[in-house]
């Protein structure tokens, strides 16, 4: 806004614009549901922010992408990202969990999503990940040793029987 030589609390902020919109949505649920459906709202969408959350801290984890002598980073590649191969969160989540796919290519459509034998190899399905990410400890003890050996160049993408 400043290069705009807008003022910030202006119909320009999109911050301010977004905000009124989504107040605007809770007043309307107000006016047409009540306080409780209001507030089922609002405990819906905490829900959908922290499962989005916890499922892109899954997906990410301990994964780093080199930095170039110029600054910028390595091109995304199937190996930056966790995949699983997992039928049950396959068939749940929509094929979320060829998630190194759509790294590699972003416009393929999520149906068609391949699963990429060189991506590293979440040790349980989606599901299962979530429920070990609510206990760091064993979080940590499961997947840095996993990290370690994807640093060190040893193959990482054998299933945890």
């Amino acid at each position: 806004l400043r290069k705009k030589n807008q003022p910030a609390l202006s119909i320009h902020n999109k911050m301010i614009v977004y905000s009124l919109a989504q107040a605007a949505l809770l007043g309307g649920i107000y006016a047409a549901f009540g306080l409780r459906v209001v507030l089922l709202f609002v405990l819906a969408a905490v829900l959908g922010i922290v499962l989005l959350e916890t499922v892109n801290y899954i997906e990410h984890y301990g994964l780093a992408r080199h930095q170039r002598a110029d600054g910028s980073y390595e091109k995304v590649k199937a190996h930056h990202s966790w995949n699983s191969n997992h039928i049950l969160g396959r068939t749940m989540l929509f094929e979320l969990s060829r998630h190194s796919d759509h790294h590699y290519k972003a416009s393929k459509k999520y149906q068609l999503l391949d699963t990429m034998p060189a991506s590293p190899q979440m040790p349980t399905g989606y599901p299962g990940m979530m429920l070990l990410a609510l206990i760091p400890p064993l979080w940590f003890a499961v997947m840095h040793p996993r990290i370690d050996k994807i640093n060190n160049g040893v193959e990482a993408h054998v299933e945890l029987v």
